[in-house]
């Protein structure tokens, strides 16, 4: 039987650099409606959800015809958020959704959610795509990730991975944040406590290799990562938002 796969989107209110930033009007939509119209295309999803902890959020949600779930305040983590939603949904494989990612491209979704449903075996999946621009290589705010020759990830780092000791032609990959999870995998990682080597660098998916699971790593056929991978984390972020949207002839 085909497993079901839900897509979830964490969206608390509090933010510390944009609170309420869910609801904050991007050319006149609230940003959540926009990641939940991108999210909706993809076709190997099966339902979206938000999870939130504001009835603001669950009304802005519902009024364009989103489904919402209440979650607790107090959750350290969009992780951990996703995990709670799930205890009270019907899900074989569930998807993070970046509820901060106003034009996540459809195609990623089901790039990432499509090796669980190759491999039953397989616990997590998530996206890279090449470093284009190489004063990234040095940004701390780019994750680079490395794999190993069935595509798992080896390591994840803020630093610059693999560093080039001998000049022998290699790409850098960035980690792009969409997760796949399987259910209870979900439920067995929100359980496990933080990592060295994930306080050491503040990445939480290095958890997961610490504790000695997979996680594939797809490369992303798709394109334009500036518009796609945009994340809005202040008010100067909306503006931007609204420029590319302008400039891509989107509303």
């Amino acid at each position: 039987m085909k497993p079901k796969v839900i897509g979830i989107i964490p969206a608390r209110y509090a933010s510390t650099r944009l609170p309420g930033k869910a609801l904050r009007l991007i050319l006149g939509k609230p940003m959540v409606q926009r990641v939940l119209e991108r999210c909706r295309s993809a076709r190997n999803l099966d339902s979206v959800w938000v999870a939130t902890d504001d009835e603001r959020i669950a009304q802005a949600v519902v009024a364009v015809g989103g489904r919402a779930i209440m979650t607790s305040p107090s959750h350290p983590s969009g992780t951990d958020r996703l995990a709670e939603a799930v205890t009270k949904l019907e899900a074989d494989i569930v998807v993070n959704l970046q509820g901060d990612q106003p034009f996540l491209d459809a195609e990623m979704i089901e790039e990432a959610v499509q090796p669980l449903l190759d491999d039953p075996g397989l616990p997590m999946a998530t996206l890279m795509h090449p470093v284009a621009r190489p004063e990234d290589f040095a940004n701390p705010s780019v994750v680079k990730v490395v794999v190993d020759r069935a595509g798992n990830a080896l390591y994840f780092s803020r630093s610059l991975i693999p560093y080039p000791r001998q000049e022998v032609p290699h790409r850098v990959f960035e980690h792009v944040g969409l997760y796949v999870y399987r259910r209870d995998f979900l439920l067995t990682l929100a359980g496990l406590a933080p990592t060295p080597l994930e306080q050491i660098e503040s990445l939480e998916q290095l958890r997961v290799l610490e504790h000695g699971y997979k996680l594939r790593v797809v490369e992303t056929r798709a394109r334009d990562h500036e518009f796609t991978g945009f994340s809005v984390d202040t008010a100067e972020d909306v503006g931007r938002a609204e420029q590319m949207l302008r400039e891509r002839g989107l509303s």
